[in-house]
């Protein structure tokens, strides 16, 4: 029975005897039948070849690392290995195995020598126990059992389920606060001062919102907007986004405690990866020598002005949707139906933020590739700096591409586009978007939530329902071929190594970056859980209910519909906890930007406690909002238009004036002193609230210790039992 445990399998198509593909395939083979491999041969539609490593291979490789005071104790002993540093060490080998023409096996797959490569799924125990346990959606709220799927597929798909299942298990109660927060909002839909000024505008006029079929309109008829506004924008708003901003801090603290009793657990604390690749090295070649660190400032520089243009681009696309929005909007206002042209702002942003996420899954594929070149050019020394200095590219990449426009909604929309009178056009031609006179906090909301709920239905619907079709169809299209028997033939076995084979094969490829789409995925939803939360509290609770789903979602990918990923040792999450880092600062200043700029919290404080009758009258008995819409309001007068606005002047015959949403003078429409006042004071709580929330930041972090105490004895209990054996070993006759 052990001399049927292949350790990995080689998938190619049947070429013709003496053709370049058979002879560089036999080669190859060769190279390995040299380091004493064991090779067995099976034919159906393709040629599958299973590889088993001698045991003299495993056995340098526990010589090589085993730890000092082991090695002195226990100088011929060689235990088993687990199964997934057997499957890592014949990866290796097999990857950086070279025949006579110089190529590997790499090499050979892109020339279509070998098609595909890959471990096996076994009948493990810890298989069995969590396809029945882990891999089915009745188990969404159950524990994880990290310790066998360490067992089964390594400690780097291990970690990175310890660490979502501690992503989601806290994401849970900023979902809660968040949930509080929005349905606080909603019980104060209509008793909101400001909100009950808008409805009540009757008799203030507005100005067109479009050069053409735009007629003047009554403040008034925007009362619900300015009520859903209202339920986003308020004071428990700025409550929760310095909340997320200390939870941030919270959970990356709490998580470097988590992992390092994990870690502590496993005995990795003292592992290197370089160590370790170097022994692979030595394993597979006695005469490898080390490739030293390099760095040339040439190629970092032209690196460097590559990404750059990578980024212009992304923000021109941003552009683009800018563009478009301005495009639909005048189109939206001019059409025929009456619901699009008196929706036409809130069907712009709808359209845009479905054009955006279309834009976002276009975009992955080309970042990803343009990414890879990157590295490619770079000539990192091993594969985890390769896989470093893709995460940062493709992450910063990914992140202007999620964000740019939300960038410009969040901060730009309505400040930049001039006034009546004087807009700021596209081409000369089409106005640039305003802001609603309750504030553009609404058009961020509104985008926030299409964007999230399409990549949480579509998206995963996509990443379950793809890779299901595609087993299915190969399944039925790679059936055994039968043989014709004839009479009287006796029915020949059938090897047993051909059906588990060939039902590996069935299943969907996995290459060197499936985990990783996994993690950049959720390190993606990571930034949009915190960095405009302030615009849209809801963020926190869509991404639990989506992870609930995802852990199982890609349990059930990796167990059932993939094949076996390749096992890698790892101590921690990589560079993403850096990344992360960054993320949770970039919230702090996302966050401080949304209310000072987007939110009309500081506007409405500066008015209450300085332009309010509260203030200028001594009233206590009305509400201290009382004026604030009309004192946010500018006045212009009609005559003063530009010659192609075609605002239907009726409504405006007996003031001929309408009002906009701006701080404005009447006479030369220059910034009033109220501006200057509000600038000073959006400025003021900018720097204040991203001081303070960094202040909180770093002393959470200094009192939530990275590693546990317990671990930390745990580890100085270690240290001191390995001493006390080494110094009996070396002296016994004085110990």
């Amino acid at each position: 029975q052990d001399e049927e445990k292949w350790d990995f399998v080689l998938v190619s198509d049947i070429h013709e005897v003496g053709s370049e593909k058979e002879i560089k395939r036999k080669k190859f083979l060769d190279e390995l039948s040299k380091k004493g491999f064991t090779i067995k041969k099976i034919e159906d539609k393709k040629l599958f070849y299973g590889v088993r490593a001698p045991k003299q291979i495993f056995q340098k490789y526990q010589g090589l690392l085993r730890k000092p005071d082991n090695r002195l104790q226990n100088p011929n002993v060689h235990q088993d290995i687990p199964v997934t540093t057997r499957i890592r060490i014949v990866n290796f080998i097999l990857q950086n195995t070279t025949t006579p023409d110089l190529e590997k096996l790499h090499d050979l797959m892109k020339k279509k020598v070998f098609e595909a490569t890959f471990p096996l799924h076994k009948k493990e125990e810890a298989r069995e126990f969590l396809k029945e346990k882990w891999a089915r959606w009745r188990g969404i709220f159950c524990q994880q059992p990290i310790e066998k799927i360490r067992c089964y597929f390594g400690e780097k798909v291990a970690l990175y389920f310890a660490w979502l299942g501690w992503y989601t298990c806290l994401l849970g109660i900023a979902a809660a606060v968040g949930t509080v927060v929005f349905v606080a909002g909603i019980t104060v839909f209509s008793s909101s001062q400001v909100s009950k000024e808008i409805c009540e505008a009757s008799n203030t006029i507005m100005c067109p919102l479009c050069d053409q079929k735009c007629s003047f309109w009554l403040l008034s008829d925007t009362c619900t907007y300015a009520k859903v506004t209202h339920m986003i924008d308020n004071e428990g708003t700025v409550l929760f986004a310095m909340f997320m901003a200390i939870w941030a801090t919270v959970f990356l603290e709490l998580w470097k405690r988590q992992r390092a009793t994990v870690v502590t657990n496993w005995d990795l604390n003292r592992w290197d990866e370089e160590e370790e690749e170097l022994a692979m090295e030595l394993i597979n070649n006695l005469q490898h020598e080390p490739q030293q660190y390099q760095h040339s400032y040439f190629r970092s520089t032209i690196i460097l002005l590559l990404v750059l243009l990578m980024i212009a681009v992304l923000i021109g696309i941003a552009h683009a949707l800018v563009i478009y929005r301005v495009i639909a909007m005048a189109l939206f206002t001019q059409s025929n139906f009456t619901f699009l042209r008196e929706q036409a702002n809130m069907m712009a942003v709808m359209t845009g933020a479905v054009l955006h996420y279309i834009t976002i899954v276009i975009m992955t594929k080309v970042n990803r590739r343009v990414a890879l070149y990157l590295c490619d050019l770079e000539k990192p020394r091993t594969f985890s700096q390769r896989e470093n200095n893709f995460t940062v590219k493709i992450f910063t990449f990914q992140f202007f591409t999620n964000f740019s426009s939300l960038i410009y909604i969040a901060f730009f929309l309505g400040r930049i586009n001039g006034h009546p009178g004087n807009y700021v056009r596209i081409a000369g031609k089409w106005r640039l978007e305003e802001c609603h006179p309750s504030g553009c906090i609404t058009d961020l909301f509104i985008q926030m939530a299409i964007i999230m709920l399409l990549k949480q239905t579509i998206s995963n619907v996509m990443e379950y329902l793809v890779p299901w079709i595609a087993h299915k169809l190969r399944k039925k299209q790679q059936r055994p071929k039968k043989r014709h028997m004839i009479l009287g033939e006796e029915e020949e076995a059938e090897d047993p190594c051909k059906r588990q084979w060939l039902s590996n094969y069935q299943l969907n490829e996995v290459n060197i970056f499936s985990l990783f789409d996994e993690f950049l995925e959720m390190v993606i939803q990571y930034s949009f859980t915190t960095i405009f939360v302030a615009a849209f509290p809801l963020a926190p609770l869509l991404a639990f209910c989506n992870n609930l789903f995802e852990i199982r979602l890609d349990a059930i990918k990796m167990m059932r519909l993939c094949r076996r990923m390749v096992p890698r040792k790892a101590n921690d999450i990589g560079i993403w906890l850096h990344v992360l880092e960054a993320i949770g600062i970039l919230a702090v200043i996302g966050n401080g930007l949304v209310i000072a700029i987007t939110s009309d919290f500081i506007p409405m404080q500066v008015y209450k406690y300085t332009y309010s009758p509260c203030m200028t009258e001594n009233n206590t008995g009305v509400d201290c909002l009382t004026g604030y819409i009309n004192h946010s309001l500018s006045t212009f007068r009609i005559q003063d238009f530009e010659p192609y606005t075609n605002g239907e002047p009726g409504l405006a015959l007996t003031g001929l004036c309408c009002r906009y949403r701006d701080y404005r003078n009447a006479d030369d429409y220059s910034y009033t002193v109220q501006f200057w006042h509000i600038f000073a004071a959006r400025l003021a709580f900018l720097i204040l609230f991203e001081h303070v929330a960094l202040c909180v930041k770093l002393i959470a972090a200094w009192y939530v210790p990275d590693v546990p105490q317990s671990v930390k004895n745990q580890l100085l209990d270690r240290k001191h039992s390995n001493l006390r054996e080494e110094l009996r070993w070396v002296m016994p006759q004085k110990v």
